[in-house]
Order: structure tokens, then sequence, then C-alpha cells
């Protein structure tokens, strides 16, 4: 199989954009609803209270604190220094935080009960860091990845928006392009469940904003543009959601494997 032609989404030089962009990130990405840790659960037969869990991409500690807090011992590993900073500054007990690539994450083999990629394989090597993960798991120890999606198919207005980011950001990536879909991770083990699970996010505009801000092809754009761009979607939103408050219809894909 050619790994390379799974990677379906943004280049991997793109993550470094992230850094400048990691008050955004911390604030304005969404966390998952809890039937995402119920079906991690009951899909890979792991029980996360007690689990020793390896958090990959872990960012800022979006998926790493909730792990933690449902009772798994969590090493979060990410290559940003400024995403970790922000994981580190919540303090949590049982959460430690290790930078380093994924691709090579410096940790003894069979380590893990689970290694989990929150919004963040994509970025990856496809065949290096499923290795990676199989190499740290203890036997019968699982591997399971999650995205966050906005359902733009749910909403004219999220479509409309999506619409928007396209035709101003060249190296946007999302469901206004037709090629779009979810990374591709169930072509690279051996899946033994997925699951969609729709939820409904309510959001103010401007945090919103602050997530739109924390994504890859706005954190490439020039400072100027981005600006405008925002601005252009603040008018947008704000009349359709005049009180404040937005409802984001919203999908969260799980994939897990041995």
């Amino acid at each position: 199989m050619n790994h390379d032609r799974l990677r379906t989404g943004p280049s991997p030089e793109l993550g470094l954009a992230f850094e400048r962009v990691a008050d955004a990130y911390d604030a304005g990405r969404p966390g998952y609803p809890d039937e995402l840790y119920l079906a991690l659960a009951e899909v890979s037969g792991v029980p996360l209270d007690g689990a020793t869990v390896v958090d990959v991409g872990a960012g800022t500690g979006k998926l790493a604190h909730a792990l933690r807090a449902r009772g798994a011992r969590v090493v979060a590993v990410d290559p940003g220094a400024e995403m970790l900073a922000r994981l580190r500054a919540k303090g949590t007990a049982g959460v430690a935080a290790v930078r380093a690539d994924g691709n090579a994450l410096p940790l003894a083999g069979r380590c893990a009960d689970l290694v989990t990629y929150g919004q963040s394989w994509h970025w990856l090597d496809p065949a290096a860091s499923i290795e990676e993960a199989r190499r740290v798991l203890r036997p019968g120890g699982v591997i399971a990845a999650c995205w966050n999606f906005a359902h733009a198919a749910q909403a004219e207005w999220l479509a409309a928006h999506e619409e928007r980011l396209a035709g101003a950001c060249p190296t946007y990536w999302g469901p206004a392009r037709a090629e779009w879909s979810p990374p591709p991770i169930a072509a690279v083990f051996e899946v033994v469940g997925e699951r969609w699970m729709p939820w409904t996010r309510l959001v103010g505009v401007e945090e919103f904003l602050l997530d739109l801000r924390s994504h890859s092809y706005m954190a490439a754009m020039p400072e100027a543009e981005a600006d405008a761009l925002v601005e252009r979607q603040r008018a947008e939103l704000v009349k359709e959601f005049p009180g404040g408050v937005m409802s984001v219809p919203m999908r969260v894909y799980l994939a897990v494997g041995r």
C-alpha cells in the first residue's frame, strides 16, 4: 500500500502554524461530547478508569484532560512548545507533558493500554505513526482516533460560512472542498469499530471566531487578510445569530483498532 496517498488533508508543514495560534486554539476549540468517551470504552474494551493512555498530538490538552477526568493516567505528546505550555498551565495531576514527534515516540515499548489521536493523526506519517503506536501498546492495547467536525450539511448558514472560507483561504481544507473526507486512518490498521456521533455545540460568536483563528489555513494567511476575513465572517454570523449565541451542528468520528 502506498501510504503517501492516504494523506488527504493539509500539508504537514502547516502544522507549525499552530504555535502561532496556541491561545486561540485553547480558548476556541471545542471539547468532545460525553458520548465519545462512552463509545471509546465500549468499542475498545479498555476501561478508561485506571488505563495508561498516550495522547499523541495532544495540543493544549482538550482530549488529555478529559481522559484524566475519567480516571486515566495520560502521557500527552506534542511537538509544539506553545501548545504544551497551555496544557501544563492547567496543572492537572496525572497528565504528563512530553514534547516529541508522534512519528518517533520517546517512550518504552509496551507501556500503554491506549494510544489516542484527537484531531491530530492526519498531521503524522501514516505508516510510522501507527508502527510507533503498536510498539508502545501492551498486549491487548488499542489505537483510537477521533475528529470533531462542524456538520455543514445540516445548516445553510454553516455551509455558506465554509464556502466563504474556501474562497478566501488558499490552504483551506474542509467540507466546501469536493475532495474533503475524514482522514482514512481505518485504512492503516485493523479496525474493530467506527462510530459517528452527532451533537450540538452552543457557543458565542466570539468564541466561534477564536476557533476559526486556530485553524492552520487561517494561521497560514497574512495577518491583515486573516483579520479582514474574520470581520466578514463576524458580520454574517451576527445577522444569523443576533443574540450572539450560536447553535452549531457537529459530529464526531471515532475509529478504534488493534
